[in-house]
């Protein structure tokens, strides 16, 4: 299967080459393409709103006890987390609520700022994809159980990044330490 991050760039890709045959000269296009990135940004906000009035609804109050892996350079360990899963799933509805609006802040200033016009169909196309990944609306909207990969708390996606982490580390892990070859070469020193 292939990771969420690898799919995004597809998409992400796909959608610029599709961008280009675009005119986006023409004000009927530009108004069309404004259009559908307020329709998907406004379709975003209101299911993410009922999903919210849902989890609510629900009202789960079994209680989730979890370790929150520490933040990259913050210096802090990982951290106990004691809630309930309606406030877990509360909390990451409201992450992705705020996801979208940074989104919309984002593209205000590529498009309304900077004059880009190829980001608003792009950003257009990418939250369907967002919407369709969310493990939060799978729960709620689809009712698919909250087992596997779906089981709270949720794993955050490997990013491109972290695979390439990944294989740093793992070439590492192969490499002889630098202080075992160290002393040999001292050695051929001190007989010359």
């Amino acid at each position: 299967m292939v990771a969420p991050a690898i799919q995004n760039m597809i998409l992400s890709l796909g959608a610029m080459q599709v961008a280009r045959k675009i005119d986006f000269e023409d004000p009927t296009v530009l108004l069309y393409t404004r259009i559908f990135y307020a329709s998907v940004v406004l379709l975003q906000l209101g299911i993410y709103y009922w999903v919210t009035l849902k989890i609510k609804q629900k009202n789960d109050l079994k209680v989730l006890k979890y370790t929150e892996p520490a933040k990259p350079m913050s210096g802090e360990g990982p951290t106990q987390v004691t809630t309930t899963v309606k406030d877990y799933d509360l909390a990451e509805a409201s992450k992705a609520i705020r996801g979208v609006l940074m989104g919309l802040l984002f593209m205000g200033f590529m498009h309304g700022y900077m004059k880009y016009t190829q980001p608003l169909f792009i950003q257009g196309i990418m939250p369907i994809k967002s919407l369709y990944d969310s493990k939060i609306l799978k729960i709620h909207l689809l009712g698919q159980p909250a087992t596997g990969e779906l089981k709270r708390p949720f794993e955050t996606p490997a990013g491109m990044m972290d695979a390439v982490t990944k294989a740093a580390n793992a070439g590492d892990e192969k490499k002889p330490a630098a202080t075992a070859i160290a002393p040999a070469k001292d050695e051929k020193k001190k007989d010359k």
